[in-house]
């Protein structure tokens, strides 16, 4: 199998992971105009300043072993359902982890450097470790009975504000009689209230999205938690996601606004421990790097957004 692009590999493509480890290097790439996707509206919701660095800034930041460990898990159920139907075991789905970690290192190198070189025995338990979350999803869903439309489907929809949603879904079950499922896999615990309302804030994006490129509203969001083999699915409705596309419109008022001023401002959480960033946030009396800004693009229609990154399977 030839190597994956960084997109091929990831929930939502490591692009963003390559271009962390282009600016790592020295190579320094343009601005490019983010569009709206789930987790840059998460991220100006949680803190804009947090946006404006991710989205237009474009700084690069270092995956965690379970962000990575994530990425191998969700390609490598990607890859399960390439497999005829009843070759979906769990052998086989363990047995996909070490392939996709070698492309995965062709792919973004600098991952490789998380562990003190191929006979570090940490590797070895982590391998191990995305093999058991693997082998636990068998206990939520028997893929030999599955025949998904898609997986790792790119959704794009343009809203009648014109403001241009796009996101990756890890799989789109479609039934004979039309009725669509959602389904994300998250490597991580079952979450709570906070995280949960997170991880619905995603899959209602998802849900609009399907509403404004096929006319339907998927009867079912189900979200798969490997860490502990639990599933929460929820049922959207057509008001719901009426209102939540005014409250998508008022981020991106709300992102174009900041975006003409360069008035990203932080907000610090408890979040902030996590940041990659703090050493050059205001809120930590760091100063952050000239404002670049906003790319030249008409802003009622834009065009590009950076896909989710590596960092969106954080556990």
């Amino acid at each position: 199998m030839a190597s994956p692009t960084l997109r091929d590999v990831g929930e939502t493509a490591l692009t963003e992971a390559g271009t962390a480890g282009n600016a790592t290097a020295g190579t320094a790439e343009p601005p490019r105009r983010p569009a709206l996707s789930p987790s840059r509206a998460s991220d100006f919701k949680q803190c804009p300043l947090l946006y404006r660095f991710r989205a237009i800034d474009r700084l690069p930041e270092t995956p965690s072993r379970a962000q990575v460990r994530g990425t191998v898990v969700h390609a490598a159920l990607e890859r399960l359902y390439r497999l005829p139907a009843g070759d979906r075991v769990p052998q086989a789905a363990v047995d996909l982890v070490s392939p996709v970690w070698t492309d995965l290192l062709d792919a973004a190198p600098e991952l490789g450097e998380m562990f003190d070189g191929a006979d570090d025995p940490e590797l070895q338990e982590w391998l191990e470790s995305a093999g058991m979350l693997l082998q636990g999803y068998f206990q939520l869903e028997d893929p030999r009975r599955l025949e998904p439309e898609a997986c790792e489907l790119l959704l794009e929809a343009e809203l009648g504000s014109g403001v241009l949603l796009r996101g990756y879904v890890d799989r789109l079950d479609v039934a004979p009689g039309g009725q669509i499922r959602v389904v994300d896999y998250k490597t991580g615990a079952a979450p709570r209230e906070f995280a949960e309302i997170r991880a619905l804030f995603q899959m209602k994006f998802y849900a609009l999205a399907l509403l404004r490129s096929r006319g339907v509203v998927p009867t079912q969001l189900r979200l798969i938690y490997l860490a502990d083999q639990e599933s929460l699915t929820y049922q959207p409705e057509l008001a719901e996601l009426e209102r939540f596309e005014q409250t998508l419109d008022a981020i991106w008022t709300a992102i174009l606004r900041a975006g003409r001023t360069g008035d990203f401002r932080p907000s610090p959480s408890r979040m902030c421990e996590w940041c990659s960033h703090k050493a050059i946030c205001p809120a930590f009396d760091g100063t952050p790097p000239a404002y670049p800004g906003w790319p030249a693009e008409p802003p009622s229609a834009p065009v590009e957004t950076p896909t989710q990154s590596l960092l969106d399977h954080a556990e």
